[in-house]
């Protein structure tokens, strides 16, 4: 069977974040073909796209004015995550940067029904809390109105059926929020979700009559979400649709038509419902076919001007990522985009299967391992990559993934856990790794190297450690608790002593990681004692350390200073920094060296 180099899979491109435009008629969509995401459009499905933005920095979000043949998109530089708001004019093709201080952040609130102004959410005045912005559309930087000064993490969720308010979101950590509804005449701020302890308010969007939301929530202890609609006239929550065990993930809703997509997380796989509400009875609905999509993970609804059409994206282990559009009432889907597989055969690539690992304490660990091939003609088994997610409030999801296709393609094995502190599986299997309970996860991580030695299509002496952000922190600490386990290990933007990274992240999230870590104040012992720096003579397996020289998240420090005392224990250790780079690697070119070296690292230990 004929290999592809490392670059030809970097080359199989993605086509998500779709928009439609105010006639209907176009879609605009962001597609790495460049090598970074960037704004395109297309007027019919499978026809030729036209290429609005060529920058070199990625654009991370496209959105159509809801009047105007005009789109307002973001972009930040070097991956620092400091957005700013572009507006591009769709028939002139000029674009003009709305928002022009780029030392803050500018998190999209989208556009009011008449496109005349549009809503934000920035840093811009205090680095640590957000604010509340209008705009008109042809105003640039500080012509924009502040309209509610914040004290935390805001969101927002968009504008009301009439334009007179904004629904805000205020995140205290990834399962404490709150919603508000935001007066923009009088700038008044109406709390429409009291309460205490830790409850989830998401994915929030007004009733086609102004007077109620449909959002999704655990309020009442629920283990799950699941999907309520919330009457702005007496604060009452009424249940629509429970999870069955399972999240109810969010809803897309047309707030003139009340038609919807809303999508329940069945084990990392995506199950749609679409529908539409009874213009009488908030709660009551219709449902229509469910479309037939390929692959099993899908989102990123966005509805056409009549609500009859809606657009999203699909993706699968073995489908890479395009947009579909959907017929509302009959489940009719075409593919719109076409996201090419530089030249290698779709029936190439691999399909993964669902397990679960009984971990130290019988804690079901569910996972996603896909094998090559080779293992079926090798009798001592193949290497293993256990590639863990970050978050860690996060969840490793039967997508397409080019890196992983292009290990199986090379004969790895290639194992994706979900251990505990994963969502999508429940509040309570989220806690199970909060503060002082987070080295149980390591534990789950060694349960899982332990049933791979045992599968027979696995060499138990080949099994390396990858993952990037919280997923490095894994992989660390997996080095320094069970050094006996791995023969290799890749830390991408890891952090390596939580101290530090908690003093020198970006000060607009500090309070929320440390809701999930635990607080310099009252737990810094704890943290001192599980950060891997502070137990880096245990590690055994050679290292290899990589990061973004500008990343917010996770200071470049972590990477010099777990590569300066690793180096100092003589174990074989190196270091790739990327100076153009965050908390990832978004350059084609940089994806490249990176994951050709990751390659070379693995290949010459494995």
């Amino acid at each position: 069977m004929r290999t592809y180099d490392i670059e030809r899979y970097l080359n199989i491109r993605s086509a998500y974040g779709a928009s439609f435009g105010p006639d209907g008629d176009r879609l605009s969509f962001l597609m790495d073909t460049t090598g970074t995401p960037q704004v395109w459009t297309l007027a019919g499905p499978r026809q030729w796209p036209e290429q609005r933005t060529f920058y070199d920095e990625r654009v991370t979000f496209a959105s159509w004015s809801p009047e105007r043949p005009e789109l307002i998109f973001g972009m930040d530089e070097g991956g620092n995550e400091r957005a700013q708001l572009f507006r591009l004019d769709a028939d002139t093709g000029t674009i003009e940067n709305l928002t022009a201080m780029p030392d803050a952040k500018h998190r999209w609130g989208g556009w009011s029904h008449d496109g005349d102004r549009f809503a934000f959410a920035s840093n811009r005045r205090d680095e640590s809390v957000f604010d509340v912005y209008v705009q008109d559309r042809d105003e640039t930087g500080d012509e924009a109105t502040l309209v509610h000064e914040g004290d935390g993490w805001l969101s927002l969720s968009g504008w009301s059926p009439d334009d007179s308010r904004l629904l805000v979101s205020q995140a205290y950590s990834n399962f404490d929020q709150d919603l508000y509804v935001l007066d923009l005449e009088t700038e008044e701020m109406e709390h429409l979700t009291p309460h205490e302890g830790d409850v989830r308010y998401g994915s929030a969007s007004w009733a086609p009559d102004g007077t109620g939301i449909y959002l999704v929530t655990d309020e009442g202890d629920a283990d799950t979400l699941y999907l309520a609609y919330l009457d702005l006239e007496t604060n009452e929550l009424e249940p629509i649709v429970e999870g069955e065990g399972w999240n109810v993930d969010g809803i897309a809703l047309d707030d003139e038509t009340g038609r919807f997509v809303y999508s329940r997380n069945v084990e990392g796989y995506t199950d749609l419902t679409v529908g539409e509400f009874d213009a009488d009875d908030p709660i009551a609905f219709e449902t229509f076919p469910e479309p037939d999509l390929p692959g099993g993970v899908a989102g990123g609804v966005s509805f056409d001007p009549d609500a009859e059409r809606f657009a999203l994206s699909t993706t699968g282990d073995a489908v890479n990522t395009n947009v579909f559009v959907v017929e509302c009432e009959t489940g009719d889907a075409e593919r719109w985009t076409d996201a090419p597989t530089a030249g290698i055969p779709r029936a190439t690539f691999d399909e993964s299967d669902l397990v679960h690992v009984e971990s130290f304490d019988d804690l079901a660990v569910p996972g996603f391992l896909t094998l090559p091939e080779e293992s079926e003609k090798t009798d001592d088994g193949v290497p293993v990559v256990v590639d863990i997610h970050g978050g860690p409030e996060s969840q490793r999801r039967p997508s397409f993934s080019s890196v992983k296709q292009y290990f199986l393609d090379r004969g790895y094995g290639y194992f994706e856990p979900n251990v505990r502190g994963s969502v999508g599986y429940g509040a309570d299997y989220a806690a199970l790794d909060d503060v002082e309970k987070r080295m149980d996860s390591v534990a789950d991580i060694r349960a899982c190297v332990e049933w791979l030695q045992d599968h027979p299509a696995v060499d138990p002496d080949r099994i390396a450690a990858k993952g990037g952000s919280y997923g490095g922190f894994m992989v660390l600490a997996a080095l320094t608790e069970y050094p006996d386990l791995w023969a290799a290990g890749v830390d991408v933007v890891g952090i390596a002593n939580f101290v530090t990274f908690l003093e020198n992240t970006g000060d607009w999230r500090r309070e929320l990681r440390e809701a999930e870590y635990g607080s310099l104040e009252d737990d810094r012992e704890f943290l001192e004692e599980i950060s891997p720096i502070n137990n880096v003579e245990n590690i055994e397996a050679p290292l290899f350390v990589l990061h973004g020289e500008n990343d917010p998240r996770v200071p470049v420090g972590e990477a010099e200073q777990i590569v300066e005392e690793v180096d100092e224990q003589g174990v074989p250790v190196r270091k790739l920094i990327f100076e153009d780079e965050g908390h990832g690697f978004s350059k084609l070119e940089n994806r490249i060296e990176a994951y050709a070296a990751i390659a070379e690292f693995l290949d010459e230990h494995l």
